[in-house]
């Protein structure tokens, strides 16, 4: 499954966002935290949340406006490589 770009009609917000879904809630945690590791390293911290075996992330550049940058869709890039 691809990120998928969606906008917010009444702020114009913009983000990538993804569901992942794991076997069991410590492989969810452990991708969080090789997400979490990889976001410090380039300085881009997701917005994100869990239950159980699911993680939901969504990337936008807050400093641009809440709009996607090259930098959400590097990040993007870096996490798939780690699901």
């Amino acid at each position: 499954m691809s990120w998928k770009e969606i906008t917010n009609p009444e702020t114009k917000a913009e983000a990538l966002t993804k569901d992942f879904k794991f076997k069991d809630f410590i492989t969810a945690w452990a991708f969080m935290n090789k997400v979490a590791l990889l976001a410090e390293k380039m300085d881009h911290h997701p917005d994100w949340s869990n239950t159980y075996n699911k993680v939901s992330i969504s990337l936008s550049t807050h400093s641009a406006g809440d709009k996607i940058t090259a930098k959400d869709r590097k990040l993007a890039e870096q996490i798939d490589t780690l699901s």
